[in-house]
């Protein structure tokens, strides 16, 4: 017979938590920095469709911007974290413009992170249709 056992489970224990409790925040650091991906991703991608299909230029910054936000918040992203950048560029049809957005995840309420931030970004180019109509606006 070998020796008392009592304590062993406490000492599996103590040596596979951290482990696990490392996967775990492993698991909700990918999610949250994934979950912002697709939403910076998505917010580039309407904001540059909006500012393609615009009347003017001008009209086309603001709706895009505003379109940003807009999917950014449906997303459940904080507004003052992320960053949208526009080029209309010539406005000109068959021309091309550019929309980028950049979110800073924040990491810091997960413990052992500190005061950890990934920033996510995307970039998306969309043509001006050749042979929109359009109303005659000042660029």
């Amino acid at each position: 017979m070998l020796g008392d056992e009592s304590g062993s489970a406490l000492i599996e224990a103590a040596l596979v938590l951290p482990a696990v409790l490392v996967i775990a925040f492993g698991v909700v650091t990918a999610g949250r920095i994934v979950q912002a991906q697709v939403a910076v991703q998505a917010a580039a991608r309407e904001a540059g469709r909006a500012l393609a299909v615009a009347p003017s230029a001008s009209a086309g910054l603001a709706s895009a911007r505003e379109r940003a936000l807009a999917i950014a918040d449906g997303h459940g992203l904080a507004p003052e974290r992320l960053g949208v950048s526009l080029d209309a560029g010539a406005f000109a049809r068959g021309g091309m413009v550019r929309a980028q957005t950049w979110y800073e995840v924040g990491l810091g309420d997960l413990p052992l992170l500190g005061r950890i931030e990934v920033t996510v970004s995307s970039s998306h180019d969309d043509r001006i249709e050749l042979y929109r109509g359009r109303t005659v606006a000042a660029p």
